[in-house]
């Protein structure tokens, strides 16, 4: 439901809605040494889903390495995000306008790119 730029998690309950209970996650979370995060990148009204600081419980603190959304994919990485892959027609500003928390390293520029 929700990443933090340090790589926390809160993906188990949603304060004053019924949840059946948090599944595995807290299993994984604690026993396993890569955790990829595959979501959707913002909520239905459009609010980003990888956050600065998570609003939800934390299910794990620091235990997310990679978020895979439909806009692309970020490694958490040294004070924030690092964007690994954009998702075919998904611009770097598209990305990085949906995103709150901080992006602290971007794709590197394709020498293409750089012709005038």
């Amino acid at each position: 439901m929700e990443v933090a730029e340090n790589g926390d998690l809160a993906n188990w309950m949603i304060p004053g809605k019924l949840v059946k209970g948090m599944g595995g996650a807290m299993d994984l979370v604690a026993g396993i040494d890569r955790v990829v995060v595959v979501m959707d990148h913002t909520s239905k009204d459009g609010k980003s889903k990888v956050l600065k600081e998570c609003t939800l419980p934390l299910t794990g603190t620091g235990v997310v390495d990679r978020i895979i959304t439909n806009l692309g994919v970020l490694d958490v990485v040294e004070n924030g995000l690092e964007i690994v892959e954009l998702a075919d027609g998904v611009k770097e500003d598209a990305l990085r306008a949906a995103t709150e928390a901080t992006i602290v390293a971007a794709l590197p520029l394709m020498p293409e790119a750089l012709d005038p």
